[in-house]
């Protein structure tokens, strides 16, 4: 054999050897709802890199998965390398989280929202870097509100009467199964966000104020709740008590709801599979409560975090940067309109071709409602499960609204300072 056919075949032996040394893997968590755009990034990883990503799904409801994470972290164990984080987690979960500043060119720290970025930065570690933007936005059949000559609703009530007015129309027309209103009542997480919304949108505040003050207990607030209160059984389902974000999107998908609060995943899923509302769907930021106040979705962005005891640091650090970089948060934004938290997308032409709605989100995120986290730290967990247990039996009528907050806020003065 040639020296030539030798060193050829050396080399190539090297490049394989080198090829292995280098492949590894790491055990990523990602969100039911994008578990599918997750397995999709992983594999785009492995294409440029060569290494794996293999992805867990989390449960369908972010709050159960709070006990998996605790136990996982407690135990210290480097089961799974890359952590999905709610925005509302990051002050529970910073010590077990490890920092990627140094990890981190400061150029692809910038490139994100200062805000969004900040929540990630604490005590000047960066322990988690934004995957997207959420926040809580209306959806609407915009083909029947103009069927009914009838413009988006600025207000609550008015979006209350043109809810009831298109359902029992579309009732005596057939359609038995109409209702005017679906969202989130179920006693969990996404009940804070639905209620802090409507009640920081009438100028209640939103629970706990920055500084720490209870500021639950208000007229504002009890009012906003006993207007959700009359929603139900009128314009809104029996069910929606139960209902999280996939049973109450299940309803309007199925083209038998005319409004919907939800997150702005929604619209993607809405638009895909000749679906019956396919074309027919509109979106908006949420109502107010009452002139002079602001719509007041609910700011909830994701993260994605190192777990502090990862056997894998560095390579899951890489992972990190990977799938919350442009290209990912461009496909994110694609195929399941995940708002980027990468400004620069917002003026993408490919996105916006696809997204024109993106730039009518902007506003919502201007106006948009913070739960109490950066006040209560690791005890929010707890703030959060006593303000949606006392507002879910407000709206069953198990308490009364008003004495129901007094209750509350007492409950909350002792629960804010376990942090």
């Amino acid at each position: 054999m040639s020296l030539k056919k030798l060193a050829l075949g050396a080399s190539m032996l090297l490049a394989l050897a080198a090829g292995t040394a280098r492949a590894d893997t790491v055990s990523v968590f990602c969100g039911a709802t994008d578990y599918d755009l997750c397995v999709k990034a992983a594999d785009a990883w492995k294409a440029k890199t060569g290494n794996e990503a293999k992805i867990n799904k989390m449960p369908a409801q972010l709050d159960d998965a709070i006990p998996l994470y605790q136990q996982l972290l407690a135990a210290k164990s480097s089961d799974v390398d890359v952590l999905f984080l709610d925005v509302i987690w990051l002050g529970m979960f910073k010590n077990n989280l490890l920092d990627i500043k140094a990890m981190v060119p400061q150029a692809e720290q910038d490139a994100h929202f200062k805000s969004t970025l900040g929540a990630g930065d604490i005590n000047g570690q960066l322990i988690a870097l934004p995957a997207y933007m959420d926040v809580g936005l209306m959806f609407y059949r915009k083909d029947l509100l103009e069927k009914y000559g009838m413009q988006p609703p600025k207000t609550w009530d008015e979006l209350a009467a043109q809810a009831k007015e298109i359902q029992d129309k579309e009732r005596a027309a057939g359609s038995k199964d109409m209702w005017g209103y679906t969202w989130q009542a179920k006693s969990y997480e996404g009940l804070t966000c639905d209620a802090i919304e409507l009640i920081a949108s009438n100028g209640g505040g939103t629970i706990i104020a920055d500084d720490g003050k209870v500021t639950i207990d208000n007229p504002a607030a009890a009012e906003a709740i006993e207007k959700a209160k009359g929603w139900i059984g009128t314009i809104s389902p029996e069910g929606v008590l139960g209902y999280d974000e996939e049973a109450s999107r299940a309803v309007f998908e199925a083209g038998n709801s005319v409004f919907h609060r939800n997150w702005p995943y929604v619209w993607g899923t809405s638009q895909g599979g000749g679906g019956p509302i396919v074309g027919k769907v509109g979106m908006m930021p949420l109502p107010v409560g009452k002139a002079g106040e602001k719509s007041s979705g609910c700011l909830g962005p994701m993260y994605f975090g190192v777990n502090k005891y990862s056997a894998k640091p560095e390579l899951a650090a890489e992972f990190v940067r990977f799938i919350t970089g442009p290209d990912m948060q461009k496909m994110r934004a694609i195929e399941g309109a995940y708002n980027p938290s990468i400004s620069a997308l917002y003026t993408d032409p490919d996105v916006l071709k696809k997204l024109p709605f993106l730039k009518d989100t902007q506003p919502a995120f201007a106006d948009s409602a913070t739960r109490p986290s950066g006040y209560t730290g690791t005890s929010y967990n707890r703030v959060s499960q006593a303000f949606y247990r006392a507002v879910h039996d407000m709206l069953t009528g198990d308490e009364d609204v008003k004495a129901g907050l007094t209750k509350l806020s007492a409950r909350l003065e002792k629960l804010k300072e376990s942090r």
